[in-house]
């Protein structure tokens, strides 16, 4: 080894220490889940840490991307990949900013700088993604959808895409793009990349939306600017879409879902098909919306070459990431906390729990907090189908930092009064308001932003009813 192999494999060892004495001192003194300061600390003292270990992967690295369900996906290849014998490095907290993505890698890396794993699976967020990529040198890239979200983060979708285009552009033929073609961005950031791309979406007319959503964000073409139009329409701008005036259209599928059963709040199953292959696939997660993290998650694990019996019994036994459909024994009560962030995660998760008749079938509480991490402008809240629960009975109850401006959206929603219980900001609170409104062993529904989750399950953890999220 050379004198700057050496020193560099030396400055690797130190910053994995460092990482992992941080991520101890975090967990320790009971300051959080160490997952992300540990990555600050390892970067500045050696900034390629990231890049040498994936480097040292045998199978390469795995990059998961989109807006929505990138941690439902990441996890479910993650489970598909161990199940079949890899060990696999994964950012499983959902921590997805580069320094999440490094205090992972950091503290599954032995004391030597090996990786810790065979293949990683890295879940990041649509601002890091082309640092990661230009860090990671990915094997494979999956892309799920690109939505309006966060806007005082990350701009407008074309901000987004832009960046994404330029980062996707830097790939050669070793690497493979598996993209969402129900989505015209997606469809249109991939196309002319040196990569090789597999395209996946939804076939049929099941479960499929008459119009556009007030919350759609792809209507137009990425070509000549016309108003596109759908074969079939399944989530917001998601479907068989094609231009009326300049013949842009879906790509053909390389991999397609149908036959898509809903099981409430409970589970799902559809039928995938790949070129003369055609599978069924049970997940015991629910919602059409995870029927798309679930073809995305089998598109890309099946063109790895994992056998289909290995990915059908990962999926069966799969259950969903903390915050994002967790079920809750608590008091006596039966929660389920369903994380929202943007106008279309909220308008599925309001499908999913009214089965799209508008009648929510437990009270609901909903917790808006507008941190850095929500977003500090809550005007997405106006672009909510709210009005689609303004026929219920149940209670609709209200907390958090902006729990006012919740409460004021449902009343101009059209949701009566006398349904709307407006609870005091602060959470521990707002969450024992509401779980008093719920009779003994019935259910309720939490539909949090995300540092309410984070904050509404640090409550819970503290009272025992659930475990920390980086323990899981």
């Amino acid at each position: 080894m050379s004198r700057t192999a050496a020193l560099s494999n030396i400055r690797l060892m130190a910053s994995v220490a460092s990482a992992k004495v941080t991520a101890a001192g975090i967990r320790t003194l009971g300051r959080g889940g160490g997952t992300s300061a540990p990555g600050l600390v390892a970067e500045r003292i050696d900034p390629g840490l990231l890049g040498k270990l994936t480097a040292r992967l045998p199978d390469g690295a795995i990059v998961v991307a989109g807006t929505n369900g990138k941690t439902t996906t990441s996890r479910m290849i993650a489970d598909i990949l161990a199940a079949s014998g890899l060990e696999v490095v994964h950012n499983r907290s959902g921590s997805n900013l580069v320094r999440g993505v490094v205090s992972a890698f950091a503290s599954q890396a032995t004391l030597t700088g090996r990786p810790g794993g065979d293949i990683a699976v890295i879940e990041t967020d649509e601002a890091a993604f082309p640092e990661v990529v230009r860090l990671v040198r990915p094997r494979l890239i999956l892309l799920n959808n690109l939505f309006r979200d966060q806007l005082d983060r990350y701009g407008e979708l074309d901000t987004i895409a832009r960046t994404w285009r330029a980062s996707l552009a830097q790939l050669g033929p070793e690497s493979t793009v598996v993209f969402n073609a129900d989505d015209p961005g997606l469809t249109s950031v991939t196309q002319g990349i040196g990569a090789s791309r597999v395209a996946f979406g939804m076939n049929g007319q099941q479960h499929t939306l008459e119009s556009l959503p007030h919350a759609a964000d792809a209507a137009t073409c990425f070509t000549c600017g016309a108003d596109l139009a759908y074969k079939a329409l399944y989530v917001s701008h998601l479907g068989a879409w094609f231009c009326p005036a300049c013949g842009e259209a879906r790509p053909a599928l390389d991999v397609a879902g149908s036959d898509i059963e809903l099981e409430g709040v409970e589970s799902l199953a559809l039928t995938i098909d790949r070129g003369a292959e055609s599978d069924r696939y049970a997940i015991g997660v629910p919602g059409f919306y995870n029927a798309y993290n679930t073809l995305a998650a089998v598109a890309a694990t099946r063109h790895m070459g994992i056998a289909r019996e290995t990915v059908q019994t990962a999926l069966v036994r799969f259950r969903s990431a903390f915050g994002r459909i967790e079920r809750v024994a608590y008091r006596g009560r039966r929660l389920t906390l369903a994380l929202v962030k943007n106008p279309v995660g909220f308008n599925e998760v309001l499908r999913m729990l009214t089965g799209g008749t508008g009648e929510l079938l437990a009270p609901t509480l909903i917790a808006i907090n507008d941190l850095y991490a929500d977003g500090r402008d809550v005007s997405w809240l106006w672009d909510v189908d709210f009005e689609l629960l303004a026929g219920g009975r149940c209670t609709l109850a209200t907390t958090g930092l902006r729990g006012a401006d919740m409460a004021n959206r449902l009343k101009y929603a059209g949701v009566a009064e006398s349904r709307i219980l407006a609870l005091p900001e602060g959470l521990a609170r707002g969450l024992d308001g509401f779980v008093d409104t719920i009779p003994e062993g019935e259910p309720g529904y939490i539909l949090p932003t995300y540092t309410a989750m984070l904050e509404i399950r640090q409550i819970l953890t503290d009272r025992g009813a659930v475990e920390s999220f980086w323990e899981q």
